[in-house]
């Protein structure tokens, strides 16, 4: 299973460091420093030569000293690690603030300038590496896509472990360093995810190596870690089943190669762990292991000046941003800097012409070992394409049932197809979901796989169903590391897809944001940065159906956080609403093999009619947006009275039941569906949305148009607020009403009921004409409610509904019978 190895992983060393290494792995991190001081300081004059002056210093001083040089001591130790060991190795940044270490660790080992050319080893070159720094026309101040090596952006704060885990799954040869900062180790998805030891299996999935990078200090506040006992500390981590070793440098006068000769031991002696784990797990050993993590201590700011106008610097939250902020300022504060850049002597570490010394990078690893280099930190060099079973072996006969048959749970259907997915790509298809993967429907994929689970397993079957410590799908109840875990898994060059309740995805809008960022910076302006397979998320439990659990699980706004990223003609979002089975199915098809993009899938699980044939869904879903002939009322070649469009399972369904309502009036309806939402985004906005010409013939030059939407009807107006006839649109959305109740009367509550639909599509005709017929639906809207209050359920009109040529054939159906999972 899993990535191709690089090198020879798992490989003990045997013998002590050499005292030449630890020389080399110090010079490393003295270099480190002295660039990452350059990209925060300097804009001419990179080695200082000369007359150097105060006009050398950039205008303005942008960037994050306090945790880099930490950083940047343990990029040297892990090269050294890597060359000595031939491990596969990737290296994520929690500390979001580190960058300055990021980009010199990756000018170090050569491929930055191999990435960028520009970037030359010499002086020049080293000019254009420091003034691009948090500078205008330059890079970002985190370790961004752009860095090569990075699969962990600085803005992240929190998610860094989650990462980590997932990028280790299925990828057996892989080690994970993943260093947690201060202030993101105090953040809640970063606090639950120190729990995915229990997921991990050693033999199967790579190791995850935490080191808590305790300095002392966020922003301006001590951090709680750094604030308590190091028994409290070291028995929470036990607690979470690690093995904690904890070492401390920096707060007293002990030489560097000292400190470099006990990290090196230590470093050695956690990797000899790891490698005993990864041997007794091949012996079969089945009992989980405590994976060691080191708790790094080291002041804030390290090695800086002590004290900068007489108060603390080093150690301090002084040391957070930029120390000397009047540097191009202040004479006094310009010589405090000189002094500080030359006391990494770097006449030791750059020779005549600017270019790094050979013997600093002695103890770097080559080739793609190399941290900048490694495939599973540019995960599309790693994609392949799935390998898709037909969907037709899926999909409901709505031939033989007629438009509206049966009344199957569209992401059951969707289960059916995941499973089979998974089946033909065991190391590169996961499912993740927070305890709700039943609930959602997807639960036929536990007829090819098991829930993965390292932990205890009760003797009894029926308590721990489907659990082994190796399975394609992890279930934890934790939005965040679902998102997260997902990422990492896709991020190192796999598939797969999580689920969610409609209400509870916003935990993780501020994860999917930074996603998308990462996405877009890599769509605009990082070609080498090979395309990652798209994130996929279903929806469901929506806002329609909440029956079970009411009026706290009612919130569609996540599609409003798509639509914020839908702007720039990036293509990173792209935004489904299914209406039936069928048309799930092909959207599935579609993001599976989809690439550089977040696939948001609105999808409810309760049985619902199927609406239209595959291949019929497949044609929809390429032009995004489609009339659906069979529905309109409207004679050929002639005019209709008025547009009725929907988008959304429920929308559908009651909009569709209004079309019928009206044709026995004798109104004429043309019926338009949307499934790809972004299809009708404003043309100018939107350089794949359909045409304003196209939409002109969807949706007509002058007539109205009530729009039934599954979300808030203010998303729809956002979207065509520059289209042809957007004024003439009427649309219902929902409301923010509704609790705990039937599926009528939570339509009837936010005006989604077919006859509130069909009302209004007569108020937009001619509201005088049909003032009886609305004043008579209005009474039986509020006379069905009533009799949902006296019976506890629903009346007859709203539940026995179907379309008119829907044909409840035993083929049809039989796709029902195991209904499973519970309501929620």
């Amino acid at each position: 299973m899993g990535q191709p190895v690089l090198g020879t992983p798992w490989h003990k060393l045997g013998k002590s460091v050499s005292e030449e290494e630890l020389e080399a792995v110090d010079k490393y991190w003295r270099c480190a420093n002295y660039l990452s001081i350059g990209q925060i300081y300097l804009r001419s004059n990179p080695l200082m030569k000369g007359d150097f002056n105060r006009d050398d210093i950039k205008y303005r001083l942008v960037g994050h000293w306090g945790t880099t040089p930490g950083l940047n001591f343990l990029f040297g130790h892990v090269n050294r690690l890597i060359h000595d060991h031939n491990q596969n190795t990737v290296f994520l940044m929690g500390p979001g603030h580190g960058g300055p270490a990021g980009t010199a660790q990756s000018l170090l080992d050569g491929t930055y300038t191999e990435t960028y050319p520009r970037i030359t080893k010499d002086e020049a070159g080293l000019q254009k590496f420091f003034r691009q720094f948090s500078y205008p026309g330059g890079i970002p101040s985190h370790y961004a896509p752009e860095t090569p090596g990075s699969i962990h952006e600085g803005g992240e704060l929190g998610y860094v472990l989650s990462h980590a885990y997932g990028a280790v799954l299925d990828n057996p040869s892989l080690l994970a360093v993943a260093v947690v900062g201060d202030g993101e180790s105090e953040t809640g998805p970063l606090a639950t995810s120190w729990q995915t030891n229990k997921f991990l299996d050693p033999l199967t999935d790579g190791i995850v190596l935490p080191i808590l990078h305790l300095n002392g200090y966020k922003i301006a506040n001590p951090s709680i870690l750094s604030r308590i006992s190091g028994e409290e500390r070291d028995e929470f981590f036990r607690g979470m089943g690690y093995h904690p070793y904890v070492f401390t440098a920096g707060f007293d006068d002990e030489d560097h190669s000292s400190i470099h000769r006990r990290f090196a031991a230590l470093l050695e002696t956690v990797f000899d762990e790891i490698c005993n784990i990864k041997t007794r797990a091949q012996a079969g050993e089945e009992a989980r292991p405590a994976y060691p993590m080191i708790v790094f201590r080291t002041p804030k700011g390290w090695t800086c000046p002590a004290y900068i106008d007489g108060k603390k610097t080093e150690g301090s939250w002084r040391a957070h941003q930029v120390p000397l902020a009047s540097a191009r300022d202040t004479e006094a504060h310009f010589e405090v800097l000189k002094n500080w850049m030359k006391s990494y002597k770097p006449e030791e570490l750059f020779d005549e012409n600017g270019a790094i010394k050979s013997d600093v990078v002695a103890a770097m690893p080559q080739g793609d070992l190399r941290l900048g280099a490694n495939p599973n930190a540019n995960g599309g060099k790693l994609r392949h394409n799935l390998d898709l079973p037909d969907a037709k072996d899926f999909a409901i006969d709505v031939e033989k049932g007629g438009h509206g048959c049966g009344a199957v749970e569209a992401t059951r259907v969707l289960g059916d197809f995941t499973a089979e997915v998974i089946n033909k790509n065991r190391d590169s298809f996961r499912i993740f979901g927070p305890d709700e993967t039943a609930s959602n429907r997807l639960q036929p994929s536990y007829r090819v796989t098991d829930k993965q689970w390292f932990g205890e397993i009760n003797a009894d079957p029926q308590n721990d169903e489907h659990m082994a410590p190796v399975g394609n799908v992890i279930e934890q109840l934790s939005e965040h590391q679902c998102e997260g875990l997902l990422e990492g898994y896709v991020l190192t060059g796999r598939n797969g897809i999580w689920s969610s309740y409609e209400s509870f995805v916003h935990v993780v809008d501020s994860m999917i944001n930074q996603h998308c960022k990462w996405l877009e910076a890599c769509v605009r302006h990082i070609p080498w940065r090979r395309p990652i397979s798209g994130i996929n998320l279903l929806i469901s439990s929506h806002v329609w159906r909440q029956d079970h659990n009411g009026f706290s699980h009612q919130d569609p706004g996540f599609v409003d956080i798509m639509l914020n990223k839908s702007f720039n003609n990036d293509h990173v979002t792209n935004i489904y609403f299914p209406a039936d089975a069928n048309l799930l199915l092909a959207v599935a098809e579609r993001a599976f093999t989809s690439t550089n993009c977040f696939n948001a899938i609105f999808a409810g699980k309760q049985p619902a009619p199927t609406w239209v044939t595959l291949d019929d869904a497949r044609e929809e879903l390429k032009r995004g947006v489609v009339e659906w002939k069979w529905a309109s009322t409207v004679q050929k070649g002639e005019e209709p009275d008025l547009v009725i469009a929907s988008c959304g399972d429920v929308p559908t369904q009651e909009a569709l039941a209004a079309v019928e309502l009206l044709d026995k009036l004798g109104v004429h309806v043309r019926f338009v569906n949307v499934v790809d939402l972004l299809k009708i985004q404003n043309a100018q906005e939107n350089d794949q949305a359909i045409s304003d010409e196209e939409f002109v013939k969807l949706f007509s030059a002058d007539k109205p148009v009530l729009f039934a939407f599954h979300a808030y009807a203010g998303s729809i107006r956002r979207l065509i607020w520059n289209r042809p006839n957007h004024d003439n649109f009427c649309v219902h959305g929902y409301e923010e009403q509704g609790s705990t109740t039937t599926p009528y009367d939570m339509v009837r509550q936010n005006h989604m009921d077919r006859w509130a639909l069909a009302q209004d599509a007569l108020r937009l005709v001619d509201a005088d004409k049909w003032k009886d017929q609305i004043d008579a639906w209005e009474k039986f809207r509020a006379d069905a409610f009533q009799f949902a209050v006296d019976k506890g359920y629903d009346h007859p009109a709203f539940t026995d509904w179907r379309w008119h040529d829907a044909k409840d054939s035993a083929e049809v159906l039989s796709a029902t019978k195991a209904t499973g999972g519970d309501n929620e």
